[in-house]
């Protein structure tokens, strides 16, 4: 692959036609997530190669190459149950701290404010086959990681060109809170 760009591109479009998808936000977070595992792995097999000691910070059934590089494998709503019931929970659980387990660590802040946005579990499993397409043990591959990223910040940038914003929880939650939405008030008015 020599290009990234149009798989990045792909994964989006993919993204734009699931229900729980809302906005460039939510899809970058979505991709984060998923590109991380998928490094990740690619890291793990470097290690096992070249460390005779290497042990996963995550169980096995949890890495990428268990649930996610079957072409064929989990898809639809055992999928979904796998990654919100199993998956998350486990990776936000690990216990790990820096001395001792650095990249459970590292895994188990990345999936500490991390979700799962996604509502079709057919439309993630193409996502995931999308992803499996790029081989991060590949020196080209690697390299192109950067440009991937400078897209991925583009498209936030643009999105707010588009009319999505993305408001931080904190302005949210103030926003509510001054509002104080009782139930049964109706609908609640707010000018920007």
């Amino acid at each position: 692959m020599s290009n990234l760009t149009p798989v990045i591109k792909s994964i989006q479009d993919i993204m734009r036609q699931d229900s729980g998808v809302d906005g460039d936000a939510q899809r970058i977070s979505q991709l984060t997530w998923l590109l991380f595992l998928k490094v990740f792995d690619a890291l793990e097999e470097e290690l096992e190669l070249t460390r005779d000691d290497y042990k996963s910070p995550m169980a096995e059934h949890l890495r990428w190459r268990h649930w996610a590089a079957n072409a064929e494998g989990m898809t639809g709503d055992a999928l979904l149950d796998f990654v919100d019931k199993q998956l998350f929970p486990a990776l936000k659980g690990l216990s790990a701290d820096p001395q001792r387990n650095p990249r459970g660590y590292v895994v188990r802040g990345v999936f500490e404010d991390a979700y799962n946005y996604m509502k079709s579990g057919h439309l993630l499993r193409q996502v995931v086959n999308k992803l499996n397409a790029i081989d991060f043990n590949r020196q080209a591959e690697r390299h192109q990681f950067n440009d991937l990223y400078e897209k991925i910040l583009r498209d936030l940038q643009s999105a707010g060109n588009a009319g999505e914003f993305y408001t931080p929880r904190a302005v949210t939650q103030f926003m509510v809170d001054m509002a104080n939405p009782q139930l049964g008030e109706g609908r609640v008015r707010i000018f920007v």
